[in-house]
């Protein structure tokens, strides 16, 4: 190849780079914002991101009550020239995925989720109402007909999100656990009932609640647990932003960890509206 030949060559692969970049950089300074403007990969008829995830740290309230995370800096950039963390983590806490694996002997494990799972429709039902009036509220049969009354159909590979408002409540572990005097956990969650109609009627892949268990706080046998996620579904525990998406219409993005073997794990997880 003649050297002018090269030296376009080098040219053209700068200049589409710099194109590369300036793109890049355009989209990372949209993200600073809550929602996002939508990068030109987004699918027609979603035009902005909403994170629905809780930050994971130390200070984050977990269901048996000790810092889910710890953080060690086996190295920094004053001594080494970069930084590095070593990481101690809970799989369950914060904002995360519950592997059919977490409560059978032998369904699938985090990494065995398959992709076309991990990014779906999402459906969002509003208990927030009654949830303010009864920590133990549940999403009933009944929230669900209410829905479909009001929305259609539930999407095929759905995700169920119950919106209690408890998320507003993670900043205060009393609050967002509510143990009382017996050591008896309040908060929201689906109905066995609700998780069976899910089960019988609809496709859905995933069910997803803003506290720290699918099942509500005082349930003395998991039943929900033990009815979703042996059939080969997972849920999402921890969820944050629902109160900045619809109803329905928003696809959910469920940025699942992958290591061999997980019963669930911490996910970066966001919805395009």
């Amino acid at each position: 190849m003649c050297d002018v030949c090269v030296m376009n060559s080098v040219k053209e692969r700068m200049l589409s780079r710099r194109d590369f970049f300036k793109t890049s950089a355009a989209v990372g300074a949209a993200a600073t914002i809550g929602m996002t403007a939508a990068p030109a990969a987004m699918a027609a008829g979603h035009g902005g991101v909403v994170d629905m995830s809780h930050k994971l740290s130390p200070d984050f309230p977990t269901f048996f009550g000790v810092p889910g995370i710890s953080m060690e800096q086996a190295f920094n950039f004053a001594e080494h020239g970069f930084n590095l963390m070593n990481l101690a983590v809970n799989e369950h806490t914060a904002t995360h995925i519950d592997a059919p694996l977490h409560f059978s002997a032998d369904g699938n494990s985090v990494d065995e989720i398959p992709v076309s799972d991990l990014v779906i429709p999402l459906c969002v039902v509003d208990i927030a109402a009654k949830a303010a009036e009864n920590a133990d509220a549940q999403v009933t049969p009944d929230d669900l007909k209410a829905w479909i009354a009001a929305n259609g159909d539930i999407p095929d590979k759905a995700c169920i999100a119950m919106h209690s408002g408890w998320a507003a409540k993670s900043g205060d572990a009393a609050a967002y656990v509510g143990n009382d005097a017996d050591d008896v956990k309040h908060f929201p969650g689906f109905h066995l009932e609700a998780t069976q109609m899910l089960l019988e009627e609809t496709t859905a892949v995933a069910m997803a609640v803003d506290t720290l268990s699918l099942d509500h706080g005082p349930s003395p046998d998991f039943a929900t647990h033990y009815a979703w996620l042996p059939t080969g579904r997972y849920g999402i525990e921890n969820l944050a932003g629902l109160d900045q998406v619809p109803a329905a219409g928003a696809t959910l993005v469920v940025g699942a960890p992958n290591h061999v073997g997980g019963t669930g794990g911490p996910a970066r997880i966001f919805a395009m509206v």
